[in-house]
């Protein structure tokens, strides 16, 4: 029978330790397979603890226990890590015994933040090997100065450490002089040495992409030639400095009183540059006595091909004519120093977000409490992960059209899996794109087509020679006109969006660009176009008549808000060059914990959802939204998803901006959602939401390692809004009421005269605006018979209209106007006016954009919305080709079809209609909220 690899290693002297742990690979008896197979030792660090935490939901009922306790994260991350290491340090007893001491070692490290305090190192390095009570474990000390002291002292007292951070010969060299002075310290107090075991943790692979970065940079062919040689060579001479110092008299005193030598270990032995061998860093530096600890990768990948020599030895002479070369060339003692100082950042970074992760389910398990347990247990009950995944629609609702339509909504559910069998053309076409100096690609759709493009545009940074991204969705002309002007039209890819390919807004955008690029290209107008859609429609049958440049059909079983994971996500994205086979890892790694065989309570998307839907009928059914910056985009997905799965039936949960929170603002009708990213620190938000929980709100924190765990919170958000709507009695799939207002539309634009909308009458003015509204408003403000049109002073309207906003309502901004920053910002201002006048939530929402995403909660979700219709003129006509109407008419037709909608669904609605630009519209709004705002203070 062949040996295994990794023992074969240990025939040559290499004792192979495994660079990993975790809750999962202990329990699931995968390291006692590693031991069997040949690994002889485990190290473990804070980024190792901060993957294998935040990744994963198998450490969550130690958190909540220990947070019980009233322990902090620094003392809950102490606690579950020390039942980790005891374990593992279990699992190895039988070798460490076997050897005497000399293997089957588990390494804990200290806090980063003790880098440079050696008293404090060495007291907490006592404190910790006890409070573990294992002999078999290694307290990490890294080799700054100051860890010198704490490993020479340490030694002194028999702890067993492993020295790590090392780089350079010369810090090995002083780390090998700490452990003879420790030892020696020792024996003159006749204390036995042979249980004495130590490590130094040289680093390899980050030597070599740092000095090839820099003799890249010189650019010689002398330098070139020396790129990948550097880490090797330092090992090489490293290993000589210990053959020298353990080979000494010195030792050789301290080895007759059974002191042990100070292996070498072989740290960040994963390769990092793909151009290099992945076990380059175990075949060459194998010599006996060493250690290699490798991340499972690595061990992988030489258990599969990785070849045994005595390499350590070989071409030393070489490798010391490297190593001068290269010390010639750059100051080699400078990298060593960055290196030393890089790695104590990395871990204390790692560490900090380890804390935020742990703080983080901490505040999760704390603020859900029994109501979420009490939705967790409706839905164990209706065994909703086993029938969500036999894609069951009886889940939710018994009637025949109801399932039918959601029979055919749930291919969401397994898209991560089966969109990576379509990632090898959506690759090939976006290195086409690159390669062929596109420098705009425009994503032309509306809702679930165009949002999750817009969280990829807004979160992830275009990478290097590919397109920047762009998306259209909005029929404003003011906005198209500035877009197509900032386009460079003969460089600029047009993906058409449309899951339908009906859908009015992006065939009328692609009309328009198709006709610009056909006037620049001709015939090859289609090679700027692709389309991405469902199979079958009208759009695939145009795109491919226009000769498109591609054509991607999206699983039909799959809804538009449903879809980020899936073609009209993953295009897009991979044409602005993100990782979309990472993104879709990452949304893979989500499907296990939402699977059948995870644990109900440890379900994380049944956890949101449970705490979506029962909050929601509690009351608490403000959905506000806190987000790290750099990822604010994907609140508007988040607010498309649940909105409109959730608005209907007159239930619903509505998605709101946190905006600045302001404790003690906020009325009992809130649940507080909080994503946070680990490099993104929001102290203010962080502090309000604990702010928050101690006042009794409930707050939930999500931690995400990095932006590509979106792809993750995709499907988990998913699967809670289906769970939610279990819970509310709705059927998440459907859009009832989208309708109602593409009906209204569609009567205006097929009344046209010449072109025109009908003339409207306004029945009151508000400071000179035309102004209209609900019928319960208008004769509030006008009397039963008015003579004439009344002027009020936009003050008097507002206030009419803001005071029916009653306990549990919301008060939303719809603005058809331009969706450029100014308006953004004038948006965002009268948000913050508002807030003054009240403790009810206030969103602020771009027309027609809303009507595909909240616009349904809005007419069919519960009464509870009152609504300020903003409408403006535009500058200049648009003309569509092939159209009876501009964009400027299609814009207002929507406006007023979704004004008509909200009327008849018995909403409370106040829409005014802007005077232009120069008349400082904004201003004047502004003024008259802060007036009522005056008013409201002088009464209190």
């Amino acid at each position: 029978m062949m040996s295994s690899p990794l023992k074969e290693l240990h025939r040559f002297g290499v004792s192979v330790w495994y660079d990993n742990i975790s809750r999962e690979l202990l329990s699931s008896g995968e390291l006692a397979r590693l031991i069997d197979d040949g690994v002889r030792g485990v190290t473990s660090n804070p980024t190792i603890f901060e993957k294998a935490i935040g990744g994963s939901t198998a450490y969550d009922e130690a958190i909540a226990r220990e947070a019980k306790k009233g322990k902090s994260p620094a003392e809950i991350f102490e606690a579950i890590a020390v039942e980790d290491i005891r374990a593992a340090a279990d699992l190895f007893n039988p070798l460490y015994d076997e050897t005497r001491g000399a293997d089957g070692f588990v390494s804990i490290e200290l806090a980063p933040n003790l880098a440079h305090d050696a008293q404090l190192s060495h007291t907490e390095a006592l404190r910790l090997h006890k409070l573990v009570g294992r002999a078999n474990v290694m307290i990490k000390i890294p080799g700054t100065k100051a860890g010198l002291q704490a490993f020479e002292d340490a030694t002194a007292d028999g702890i067993p450490v492993n020295v790590t951070l090392l780089f350079s010969q010369e810090r090995y060299a002083a780390v090998a002089e700490a452990y003879l002075q420790g030892l020696e310290r020792r024996a003159a107090h006749h204390k036995d040495l042979s249980r004495v075991a130590s490590v130094a943790s040289f680093f390899v692979s980050r030597v070599d992409s740092s000095l090839d970065k820099r003799l890249e940079k010189i650019g010689t062919p002398q330098a070139l030639a020396l790129r990948g040689k550097a880490a090797v060579a330092n090992a090489k001479l490293a290993y000589q400095t210990y053959k020298k110092i353990f080979g000494s008299k010195r030792f050789a005193a301290l080895k007759k009183l059974g002191a042990q030598p100070q292996r070498l270990l072989w740290a960040s032995t994963g390769t990092k540059n793909p151009a290099y061998s992945d076990v380059l860093y175990v075949e060459e530096l194998i010599g006996e006595p060493t250690v290699n600890t490798m991340p499972p990768a690595t061990v992988d990948a030489f258990k599969d091909h990785g070849r045994c020599r005595p390499s350590m030895e070989e071409d030393v002479d070489a490798a010391r004519a490297a190593w001068e070369q290269i010390s010639d060339l750059t100051e080699v003692d400078a990298v060593m120093r960055e290196l030393e100082e890089e790695g104590v950042r990395s871990f204390a970074k790692s560490f900090e977000t380890l804390m935020g992760g742990i703080a983080a389910k901490k505040e999760i398990v704390q603020a859900e409490g029994g109501i979420v347990e009490s939705g967790l247990e409706e839905l164990r009950r209706a065994m909703f992960v086993s029938r969500l995944w036999d894609r069951d629609a009886s889940l939710w609702k018994d009637e025949k059209e109801h399932q039918k339509i959601i029979k055919n909504s749930l291919g969401w559910l397994t898209a991560a899996e089966s969109m990576s069998l379509s990632l090898g053309q959506v690759r090939q076409f976006a290195s086409e794109v690159k390669s062929e100096g596109f420098a705009h690609a425009v994503v032309l759709g509306m809702g679930g087509s165009s949002l999750c493009c817009e969280v990829f545009r807004c979160c992830f940074p275009a990478a290097k020679g590919h397109p920047k991204l762009e998306i259209l969705d909005t029929t404003n002309p003011d906005a198209i006109a500035a877009l197509e002007k900032r386009l460079e039209l003969k460089r600029t890819l047009f993906i058409v969006s449309s899951k339908s390919g009906s859908t009015i807004e992006p065939n009328c955008f692609m009309d328009y660009f198709y006709g610009k690029v056909e006037k620049l290209a001709g015939a090859k107008a289609g090679r700027q176009f692709a389309a991405i859609t469902d199979p079958g429609t009208s759009l695939e049958d145009l795109a491919r008549r226009r000769g498109f440049r591609r054509v991607f059909t999206n699983p039909s079983d799959i809804g538009g808000r449903y879809s980020a994971l899936t073609l009209f996500g993953l295009v897009p994205a991979a044409v602005m060059g993100i990782d979309v086979e990472l993104l879709l890892s990452r949304a893979r790694e989500a499907m296990r914990q939402l699977s059948p065989a995870a644990e109900t309570a440890q379900n994380p998307g049944l956890r949101l959802g449970a705490a979506l839907g029962r909050h929601a009928l509690k009351g608490q059914d403000k959905l506000t939204l806190s987000l790290s910056p750099s990822i604010d985009a994907f609140g508007l997905w988040i607010e498309q998803l649940v909105a409109e799965s959730t608005g209907k039936e007159g239930k619903g949960i509505v998605p709101v901006p946190s905006g600045a929170l302001s404790p003690g603002r906020y009325a009992g009708d809130r649940l507080f959602v909080r994503l946070e990213l680990p490099n993104s620190p929001d102290k203010g938000a962080v502090g309000a939401l604990a702010a928050l929980e101690r006042a009794g709100h409930p707050v939930i924190t999500l931690p995400l390692r990095d932006a590509y765990d979106l792809g993750a919170q995709f499907l988990i958000w998913e699967v809670a809004t289906a769970a939610a709507g279990l819970l509310l009695g709705i059927n998440p799939f459907d859009q009832p009421d989208v309708q109602s207002a593409k009906n209204q539309t569609n009567s205006l634009l097929s009344s046209l005269k010449k072109g025109r909308l009908p003339s409207e009458k306004a029945p009151l003015r508000a400071g000179g605006w035309a102004a209209f509204g609900d019928d319960g408003l208008i004769k509030a403000l006008t009397g039963k018979s008015a003579e004439k049109t009344p002027d009020l002073p936009l003050e008097e309207v507002l206030a009419a209209h803001l005071a029916r906003l009653k306990s549990g309502d919301y008060c939303a901004l719809l603005a058809y106007v331009d969706p450029g920053e100014e308006s953004q910002l004038a948006l965002d201002t009268l948000q913050t006016a508002l807030r003054q006048l009240g403790d009810f939530p206030v969103c602020e929402e771009f027309g027609p954009r809303y009507l595909h995403s909240s616009g349904q909660l809005h007419k069919g979700g519960r009464n509870s919305g009152l609504f300020l219709m903003l409408t403006a003129p535009v500058a200049e006509p648009l003309p569509i080709p092939g159209r009876e109407f501009d964009f400027g008419t299609l814009h207002r037709a929507q406006a007023l079809g979704d004004y008509a909608a909200l009327k008849a669904a018995g909403r409370r609605v106040l829409r005014l209609e802007l005077g232009p630009a120069g008349s400082q519209p904004w201003k004047a709004l502004r003024n008259a909220l802060a007036t009522l705002a005056e008013k409201r203070n002088c009464r209190a």
